[in-house]
């Protein structure tokens, strides 16, 4: 269950930024023992995949954060995050299990890749979408602020699925429920903006 939590967390955090679980998990597993990577995954943590990792997270962090370029940017994150998800999920439930004595999630990769995919693209979904409403709403001044709240996000999520897993179930009812609010208050400014042009006479 708690194997679960920490890879449905991670892929979560992905899906707000696919690199900032990778680097954490990759680093995690370097240089601690909380984490033990099963062969089949063991590349992650090697120093190639954390450098490649830093050299893209610094550029996700930079194009983020700027309006417009921002949605080229989550274009090109419906196909890496997902992906990323699915594979974090996957490593962290397979090294969960190796760590206890079982082989479910080494023998069934799929699983694990199947879910990461599913948690990351639901919350990239959000993000792209919700990203538009900012963007207009505050002439792309808010963009670099909910970028950064955003990364922050990824890191508190990515960090508790690691250590804290159980709180996991927590962060993502929050993330439904900021996602939610985003989407109410778009939709009351859309139908705001209706009404003034109805009575305008644009109708």
């Amino acid at each position: 269950m708690l194997a679960a939590l920490t890879g449905a967390g991670l892929s979560a955090a992905a899906g707000l930024n696919a690199y900032i679980p990778f680097l954490l998990v990759a680093l995690i597993a370097r240089f601690t023992e909380v984490i033990n990577l099963p062969h089949q995954y063991a590349w992650i943590e090697s120093w190639w995949a954390i450098g490649i990792a830093a050299v893209l997270l610094l550029s996700e962090v930079v194009l983020d954060k700027i309006a417009l370029v921002d949605h080229i940017n989550d274009a090109v994150g419906t196909f890496v995050r997902p992906a990323t998800g699915g594979l974090i999920f996957a490593a962290t439930t397979a090294a969960e299990d190796f760590e206890q004595g079982s082989s479910f999630m080494a023998d069934n990769p799929w699983v694990g890749v199947l879910l990461g995919i599913i948690t990351a693209g639901i919350v990239h979904t959000g993000k792209a979408v919700t990203r538009p409403v900012v963007n207009a709403g505050t002439g792309g001044l808010g963009t670099p602020i909910v970028s950064a709240a955003e990364d922050g996000a990824s890191v508190t999520l990515s960090l508790v699925a690691i250590f804290l897993p159980v709180l996991v179930i927590f962060l993502l009812l929050l993330l439904v429920w900021a996602g939610f609010a985003l989407w109410r208050r778009r939709r009351a400014r859309r139908q705001e903006t209706d009404r003034l042009m109805s009575e305008a006479g644009y109708d």
